[in-house]
């Protein structure tokens, strides 16, 4: 076979995943974080109880060859992440090395120099800047913070072209937390099926909804060209796994995304995807472990907000372990280095969104939220 290559590629730095190397481990506190809170291995091969509990997960841990996986995905962890979604099996998942590749590979596998995307901003960097720096204009379909930070399904219609190939949603939404209704996403999905595009749907903070009767469909469940993002990192707090995956029932796509995954990490760690697949097995008790600890850390972030009413405006989220506050004055850029430095607290600034100098994402999925806000709490309080 031969393959011709034009152009190159060049990707501008991750402005968020370099605010998060330098602050990241060097900060006691993060309070800016957007996954949950974690466990050891130990903990996850003995988490749950009864029909839930594998007693024999620790001994096949310890027998596990760690020669090369498929491609793939190993088939009883791909088994597994079919059994979140109704109408895809096995075969119509594609196991990667996190959600970052998954979206990288997606990008390559569809887009062309002059194709145009539509994507939800503000957003993870790499939803938008891999198809940028492909050659493709992206168009940003803009949420609304005086709406709730709502989607104008209107506003996608309008930015429609005949060179759109993929319009890009993130619901529940990393920064703001905003998730969609039930009728509006119908909308949406109905705009881009008429259009014949992909939808391309982050559904990573998926399950971690403080309702579950908000809870949307995913994506490939209702529409046969959308493709759904998951990963271990965030709903169910193992981000060390590093293990995320696409599902789609449009298989020529998946074909052409394991074609650009040949020539990155090939297959996941062996280890990584057993304990995914212990975890996924019980991922419903994760998912409530995540939530309960959401919703009682987002009671202290109540109390605290409402103390501190004149220097931040704070909108309750939707769903998620992130919220989008705004700074009442100055610079969040600024604000958040001189707490990171001075209080040992990490908060992320909108800056490294894109998405002017004004809001701060605030986190609060981990276990020592509560003493993170209480250290912010006394640094506002001296000054």
């Amino acid at each position: 076979m031969q393959v011709s290559y034009t152009g190159g590629m060049s990707l501008p730095p991750f402005v968020l995943e370099r605010y998060f190397a330098r602050y990241e481990f060097d900060v006691p506190f993060l309070l800016g974080s957007s996954d949950c809170e974690s466990m050891t291995i130990g903990e996850l091969l003995a988490f749950g109880s009864g029909k839930q509990n594998d007693p024999s997960a620790g001994q096949l841990f310890n027998d596990l060859s760690l020669g090369y996986t498929e491609s793939a995905g190993h088939p009883e962890l791909r088994a597994e992440i079919a059994r979140i979604y109704e109408t895809v099996d096995a075969s119509d998942v594609l196991v990667h090395s996190g959600a970052e590749e998954a979206i990288y590979t997606f990008m390559h596998a569809t887009l062309s120099p002059g194709d145009h995307v539509v994507a939800h901003a503000p957003a993870y960097q790499s939803l938008h800047s891999i198809a940028a720096s492909i050659g493709v204009e992206v168009t940003s379909w803009r949420a609304r913070e005086e709406e709730g930070w709502a989607l104008d399904p209107d506003e996608l219609a309008a930015s429609l072209r005949p060179t759109t190939r993929v319009v890009v949603l993130n619901c529940p939404h990393n920064p703001t937390g905003y998730l969609m209704d039930r009728e509006r996403f119908d909308v949406v999905v109905e705009i881009v099926r008429r259009h014949g595009a992909w939808l391309f749907s982050d559904e990573v903070y998926r399950e971690l909804e403080y309702r579950d009767d908000d809870r949307l469909p995913a994506a490939c469940d209702v529409y046969e060209r959308a493709v759904s993002l998951g990963v271990m990192s965030k709903t169910y707090g193992l981000p060390g796994l590093r293990i995320g995956w696409l599902a789609s029932r449009d298989r020529d796509v998946l074909t052409r995304v394991a074609e650009i995954k040949d020539y990155l990490t090939i297959c996941a760690s062996a280890p990584s995807e057993f304990l995914a697949t212990v975890a996924l097995r019980q991922r419903l008790a994760l998912a409530d472990r995540s939530r309960e600890l959401v919703l009682a850390n987002l009671e202290h972030a109540d109390a605290f907000f409402a103390r501190w009413s004149g220097r931040f405006t704070w909108r309750r989220p939707d769903a998620g372990p992130i919220a989008f506050v705004r700074l009442r004055e100055g610079g969040s850029g600024a604000f958040a280095k001189r707490v990171a430095e001075e209080a040992g607290v990490m908060l992320v600034p909108s800056t490294v969104y894109d998405a002017g100098d004004e809001h701060l994402r605030f986190g609060f999925g981990r276990q020592n939220c509560r003493q993170a806000l209480d250290r912010l709490d006394a640094y506002l309080a001296t000054g």
